[in-house]
Formats: C-alpha cells, sequence, structure tokens
C-alpha cells in the first residue's frame, strides 16, 4: 500500500554513503512513513500512492550525506580522509584571506603614515586607492572579518566562523552584481580586493560551503600550529610581495590566480619528500590536491582575462602547468590513503 511514497523516500536516500545506507536505510524510511501518514485511511492511502518527500525531508537527507561524506571521528577511513582534508584546505584558504587582510590593515598603516620607521609609500601606489566612498571602508571590514573568521574557527568558535564568513563574502556579491548589471556607481577596487566572478565561487564562495565539514563529529582544530602559521605566512609572503610594491617591481608579480598557483605548486613541491617517504597518513597531500584543483580550475576560468594579449596567456599557461605537475608528485601518496587503517589516519591527523 505504500510502495510509492517508500520507493521514492528509498530514491531520495540513495545520496548518502551506502555504508550508511545499508544500516540505517529501514529505520530511516519507516520514520518516514510513519511521520507522513495523518491517522485517517482514506486520506493516507492517497498520500502513500501520491505522496512525496518533503523539501524538509530532503534538505535533511541532503545534510546528513554532507556530513557523512566530509567524516569526522568514528567514519570510515575514506570518508574521514576526505572530511579532515576538506577541513584543512578551508583553514588554508581562510589562512590566505586573513593573510591579505593583515596586508590591507598594514598597507592602511602605512598610507596614513602610522609606520614612522618606514618610508611613505609611492605617489603612484596612493594614487591607485580609492580614497573616498563607501566601498574601501567595506572591503577593510571584510579584511577585519576573515581574520575573526579564521581565528574563530581555529580556536573552536565554529558556528561564529561560519556566520562571519557567509557575511565576509557578501559585499564581494554585491559588487560583482553591481559591476554586471551597471547598478548604481561601481567604484575602482583596491588591489587586493575581488577578482571576477570565478574568483568570487572558487575562492570565496566555495570554501564557505565546505565550512560544512566542521561538524559535531569532526575533531576539533590544534590551534597552535594554525595560530603560528597567521604571522608566519604573513612575513614569509606578505611582506615580500609589499616590499616589491614599494620598489616599484608590481609588474614583476602574477595576478592573485597566478600567485596562488605558484605558492600552492611550492607546497607541493615542499611536501613530495615527506608524501614519497610514506612516512605520513597521506591527509596534506590529499590537501594540497584538493587546494591545487580549486586553484587550477581559478586559473583556467581566469584565461580569458587576456584576450589580446598573448604573452600573459602563455605564462598564465606555464602557471597551470607547473601547478599541474608539481600536484602530479603528490599522486601516488593518495593510491595507499584508503587502505590504511581509519585508526592510523585519525591518529596522524592531530600531529600532520
Amino acid at each position: 500500500m505504500s510502495a510509492g511514497l517508500e520507493q521514492r523516500y528509498r530514491r531520495a536516500l540513495w545520496v548518502l554513503p551506502s555504508y550508511y545506507r545499508e544500516r540505517w536505510e529501514e529505520d530511516m524510511v519507516t520514520a518516514f512513513l510513519e511521520s507522513s501518514l495523518t491517522g485517517d485511511p482514506a486520506e493516507d492511502e492517497f498520500i502513500t500512492e501520491y505522496g512525496k518527500p518533503s523539501v524538509p525531508e530532503i534538505a535533511s537527507v541532503v545534510g546528513l550525506a554532507a556530513r557523512l561524506y566530509l567524516g569526522g571521528a568514528g567514519a570510515p577511513r575514506r570518508y574521514f580522509a576526505w572530511g579532515q582534508a576538506t577541513r584543512w584546505a578551508v583553514l588554508v584558504v581562510l589562512l590566505e584571506h586573513a593573510v591579505r587582510a593583515l596586508a590591507g590593515i598594514v598597507f592602511l598603516a602605512w598610507a596614513h603614515r602610522q609606520l614612522g620607521w618606514l618610508p611613505p609609500p609611492p605617489a603612484r601606489v596612493l594614487a591607485a586607492q580609492p580614497a573616498t566612498g563607501i566601498w574601501p571602508t567595506v572591503w577593510y571590514a571584510v579584511g577585519y572579518a576573515w581574520i575573526v573568521a579564521y581565528l574563530a574557527l581555529v580556536l573552536g568558535y565554529r558556528r561564529t566562523a561560519k556566520v562571519t564568513a557567509v557575511l565576509a563574502i557578501a559585499p564581494d556579491l554585491i559588487y560583482l552584481v553591481q559591476s554586471q548589471f551597471g547598478i548604481g556607481q561601481v567604484p575602482r577596487l583596491v588591489p587586493w580586493a575581488i577578482g571576477p566572478w570565478s574568483m568570487w565561487v572558487l575562492i570565496d564562495l566555495v570554501p564557505v560551503l565546505a565550512l560544512a565539514a566542521f561538524h559535531s563529529d569532526a575533531p576539533p582544530v590544534t590551534p597552535r600550529p594554525w595560530l603560528l602559521a597567521l604571522p608566519a605566512t604573513f612575513v614569509l609572503v606578505a611582506v615580500p610581495l609589499l616590499a616589491v610594491e614599494f620598489a616599484g617591481h608590481d609588474g614583476w608579480l602574477p595576478g592573485a590566480p597566478g600567485l596562488f598557483c605558484v605558492l600552492v605548486a611550492v607546497a607541493c613541491l615542499a611536501h613530495t619528500p615527506q608524501a614519497r617517504s610514506r612516512a605520513t597518513s597521506g591527509l596534506w597531500s590529499l590537501t594540497l590536491m584538493l587546494l591545487a584543483a580549486d586553484t587550477g580550475l581559478l586559473r583556467i576560468f581566469t584565461l580569458g582575462v587576456y584576450p589580446n594579449d598573448p604573452r600573459m596567456l602563455r605564462i598564465s599557461l606555464v602557471e597551470l602547468v607547473v601547478l599541474v605537475a608539481a600536484a602530479a608528485l603528490l599522486a601516488p601518496d593518495l593510491r595507499g590513503l584508503s587502505s590504511r587503517e581509519s585508526t592510523r589516519v585519525a591518529g596522524t591527523a592531530s600531529q600532520e
């Protein structure tokens, strides 16, 4: 009698991992069917024949599937590996946002002569900055929000991090909509702000959606290395970039997509000896592969920025090839990831 609705519920549950369906499918279908019935025979007969899973039920199943595929403690090794690698990749992207925000704050202090021990910035750099309007203030506020989101996530305040990150990507979306549809007066952006749509999707939206990996079953972040990573990355990456800009050689620097390609490629190359030694769980290799995939897509989608500049197009293709080659060196470390015991993967996750 309930075959129609029952089959629809079973089809909806196919988004769940097979190991979970095998254990819980019957109980879930029974619970869904019981919640759908009203107790009136005629109405129940109609519901069981023509009824469909409700939108909240579908949403709950999709949310459960995301949490299971991005597994936490106690999940099968493959799902835990994907979940942990996703969490680390999100932390890296939020770290990049936070470092760029710190660079923006330092530049603001430099431009307003708050750093007396530094010479004033070149006039050409100051002239490129939008001096008036609400948008410059918004971009700096977004930068502060990324720093808050990163620190909140590292320190275990996951809900605060998620809400702050959502708020941080909203102004960039508003700007892009204004730019595309000519709504209002669109200002000139500061250098560390947003790029095209592909950058917003891949660098802003995707990581924010991937914050779903930080669910209740996910292991806590080890704060110390990630807290140290913020000043270390600022000193090693942002300071040299600011110095090059101050020296007037910013024309040597690649754009944001190219810079991301270089940084991820360097990280892959630095990790390759450790991955080849098989001394790791493979989680960092998978993390770097995820970052390489995201960065590679960004580089591909932004190739159209140089339609009339063959030189920049060739440079962009070289950046992409170097990134792919560096990431490919980590591939052997991934093949054995699923064969390792989940306890070893989980145990080493907090050590890498």
